[in-house]
């Protein structure tokens, strides 16, 4: 189930006088912090594993050297793949003015990566220090250029397209048409299709093709070697899980969770990946640790 703010907690920052609170946290595989939010814009960056930031709106997979942007009042859970180093800027809501109002993930570059990282030695961040003043611009330069990664797709509100999302995701491998799910939740396929096409901009089989693919790279976090993970996702062979993957995001899985993004983000141009524009609902979660009020997430 997706987080509602009244499900939520307040993770309360504190030291409100200053503009950007900076930290990092080291979590096991599989823990999750339980749904909260923020009275402050987060960047929620993931120098190592993967983790999976959760909103009523739907999932965004947030791979290594990627962030996720969480804007204030978003109730959200956070999900470890793999063990996973968080870094976090907490910042005054709006002070990074040209950032959107609505989560998305962003590629994460060498600069940024760096000022990142001095802003969690620096942390607070005071606009009256010079030196604060110059690295926050700097960070709120590099993310107003930064290029965003079509890692997220949202959640459909038409109950009977809802209900097919639950289906899908309670069995990620199967192999079962989309006619006679379409058939189990009250409707024809032309109706679900039209539905997706309108709540979700892309076609049901689309979504189910994308939501795979994050299913597998979750499990890839995990460990999983990518025959496991091609199988357990749905996908005939390792060779077209891999396929998939490089016309999605432009390179093989053990590339793009292993190492860093520098080739990946060159680049300005808009990229051809055929998901780019398009904006995984809730992944089942089967194993792993729960705290329901673990903090700074």
């Amino acid at each position: 189930m997706s987080p509602k703010r009244h499900d939520a907690f307040l993770d309360k920052v504190g030291l409100k006088r200053f503009a950007v609170i900076a930290r990092t946290i080291n979590f096991v595989a599989g823990h999750t912090i339980a749904s909260h939010f923020h009275e402050r814009d987060q960047l929620v960056y993931a120098c190592r594993g993967v983790m999976t930031v959760q909103t009523r709106d739907g999932t965004w997979v947030v791979p290594t050297y990627r962030a996720v942007w969480v804007p204030a009042g978003v109730p959200h859970t956070v999900t470890m793949s793999g063990s996973v180093t968080m870094r976090s800027l907490y910042v005054k809501s709006r002070l990074f003015h040209s950032m959107s109002r609505a989560c998305r993930v962003i590629n994460v570059s060498p600069l940024l990566k760096e000022l990142i990282s001095y802003a969690c030695d620096c942390s607070p961040l005071n606009r009256a220090i010079q030196r604060h003043r110059h690295l926050i611009a700097m960070i709120a330069d590099q993310l107003q250029t930064i290029r965003s990664e079509a890692l997220h797709l949202p959640n459909p509100t038409d109950p009977r397209a809802l209900r097919l999302v639950r289906i899908l995701v309670a069995d990620p491998g199967g192999h079962h048409p989309l006619v006679g799910l379409c058939k189990q939740v009250g409707a024809s396929k032309r109706t679900i299709e039209r539905l997706f096409l309108a709540e979700v901009g892309m076609s049901c089989g689309k979504w189910r093709q994308v939501f795979r693919l994050m299913h597998a790279m979750r499990l890839l976090a995990d460990g999983a070697k990518v025959t496991r993970a091609a199988l357990e996702s749905g996908y005939s062979t390792p060779s077209a899980f891999i396929s998939m993957f490089k016309v999605t995001l432009g390179t093989t899985p053990t590339q793009y969770l292993g190492v860093g993004v520098e080739r990946l983000i060159g680049d300005d141009s808009p990229s051809k990946s055929p998901l780019v524009g398009t904006t995984v609902p809730s992944l089942p979660q089967r194993h792993g640790r729960r705290n329901h009020r673990s903090p700074r997430g």
